[in-house]
């Protein structure tokens, strides 16, 4: 029932898509609309290869393995479903970008994707939504990692995730 009355929520399994996942709600329980959660997926290889050599056992294992993430970002986020709004989940096949757009296709749709910092780059799903959406956009930033995190990662060798022989 994506349209005119629904809250469409690009959702990856990243951080800044359950951040955008939970602003959705949000969204969608202020003004009464439909949660619409969506995962785009493609085959690994790409469109063009798997035409080449379609497999629909593949396909159907990839199109299990996305649905799977989706559930998982309900779970980490909710518990389940959210609480006190109607929402739906879609696994759709094709380019983020161009599923979010078409979905959201009403004027009166609000868009909510994640959004990670990123210097000098801004990802393809962000540049062809901020591009095509013909409705209001709202970007959800990712939750800041731990004070001091960063630092401590950038310092830590190959050696550190090793398994200590026991």
């Amino acid at each position: 029932m994506a349209g005119r009355e629904a809250v469409v929520v690009g959702v990856s399994g990243s951080l800044a898509s359950l951040a955008a996942l939970r602003a959705g709600a949000e969204q969608a329980r202020r003004g009464g609309r439909v949660l619409v959660a969506v995962l785009a997926w493609e085959p690994p290889e790409g469109e063009g290869l798997y035409l080449r050599h379609p497999d629909a056992a593949w396909a159907r294992h990839w199109y299990a393995e996305a649905r799977a993430r989706l559930d998982r970002a309900f779970d980490e986020v909710f518990g389940g479903a959210p609480p006190g709004v109607v929402s739906e989940r879609r696994v759709i096949r094709g380019r983020a970008g161009r599923v979010l757009c078409d979905l959201a296709a009403h004027p009166d749709a609000l868009l909510v994707i994640g959004a990670r910092p990123r210097k000098h780059h801004v990802p393809r799903t962000h540049r062809y939504v901020h591009t095509h959406a013909r409705c209001a956009v709202l970007t959800a930033p990712a939750p800041p990692p731990p004070k001091g995190m960063r630092r401590t990662l950038r310092r830590m060798t190959p050696a550190d995730f090793a398994l200590a022989n026991h």
